[in-house]
């Protein structure tokens, strides 16, 4: 019987078994998301959410398989009744910017239940401009400021933003086949670090940007009829020139563009550590013990980035905290 209470779990059963319980009890609330990933991040968002008498419990949805993904948790989470006692967290993906173009975008646009990154992902608030200097830091222990973060991914934003309104064009008009994500992707791939001449890598970009949309002109002239319309659509729902990285796939701005920027600056800052223990050093044990030690302090790139939460000033972040709030 037990078993067939918890397969048909949905906010009214949850909302009746609250009732069962002492009455200074706290009201769960049941979280869906999408993989393991997921877990930490919403976990996080949600207990900055300060309603005295409620408590959330982040989950996979399938109790019956290890079934992850988008789709497996919107799907679960409305066969089995979403309402203020279950709810859904889910990446924004294109979905949010698609604005009901498809089944899963009509659920993330219209469901008050789902709730989204309002980002394309959570690996792009670890790629948050403002919290890359704090991941060296943690990463290398060296404050030096070697490359400006903000101002590249500004500049980065407001170059790539007119082939990401085309990127949008193609999906809400099913026109991808001629432009997808993997394209995109590859095309703003960063393929030669230099941090002294952030320039030069944007020269790079501007150019491939511009055949790539020189070539989506001649290829697909009905655009012009409504590419103005959709970056019109899509400044409305929050997308900026100046932030567009936020909203490109998460994935490859963290592996292409964030990543690659990041280690090159933590091999800078750390070689100058380095140099400097050398440099100070007393003699040669000293100088082992010392690198030693540092080494050992020092930390991986990636799990810095992954692990950080200084996304947390991002004002997308704080809209999905008031979105939450609005609703339970």
């Amino acid at each position: 019987m037990a078993r067939r209470l918890s397969g048909n779990l949905n906010s009214d059963y949850l909302a009746a078994a609250q009732r069962l319980r002492p009455k200074n009890a706290k009201r769960k609330i049941v979280v869906y998301v999408e993989s393991y990933d997921d877990i930490f991040f919403w976990h996080s968002l949600l207990s900055e959410i300060e309603i005295p008498d409620v408590f959330f419990e982040v989950m996979l949805p399938s109790r019956t398989s290890l079934g992850k993904g988008k789709k497996v948790a919107l799907m679960n989470a409305l066969s089995e009744g979403l309402g203020k006692n279950l709810i859904a967290c889910v990446d924004a993906d294109y979905d949010y910017l698609l604005q009901g173009a498809t089944e899963i975008s009509q659920m993330i646009c219209n469901n008050p239940y789902v709730f989204h990154t309002q980002a394309y992902a959570i690996e792009n608030y670890q790629c948050y401009a403002s919290s890359l200097h704090t991941v060296c830091v943690m990463a290398t222990l060296n404050d030096k400021s070697v490359f400006d973060f903000e101002a590249f991914l500004t500049a980065f934003s407001k170059l790539i933003f007119p082939l990401f309104v085309w990127s949008i064009w193609c999906y809400r008009y099913n026109c991808y086949n001629k432009f997808n994500l993997h394209d995109f992707g590859q095309l703003f791939r960063l393929e030669e670090i230099k941090l002294s001449r952030p320039d030069k890598m944007l020269y790079v970009l501007q150019r491939k940007v511009n055949q790539k949309i020189a070539w989506l002109q001649r290829h697909l002239p009905e655009a012009h009829a409504t590419l103005k319309n959709v970056e019109a659509d899509i400044r409305q729902l929050g997308v900026t020139p100046e932030t567009t990285y936020l909203f490109m796939r998460g994935h490859d701005i963290f592996e292409s563009v964030v990543l690659p920027l990041v280690e090159r600056v933590c091999r800078e800052l750390t070689s100058d550590r380095e140099r400097e223990i050398r440099q100070l050093a007393l003699h040669e044990t000293q100088k082992h013990n010392e690198l030693l030690a540092y080494e050992h302090s020092s930390a991986p790139v990636v799990e810095m980035l992954k692990k950080q939460t200084n996304y947390k000033r991002c004002p997308l972040y704080q809209k999905i905290i008031e979105e939450i709030k609005a609703v339970i």
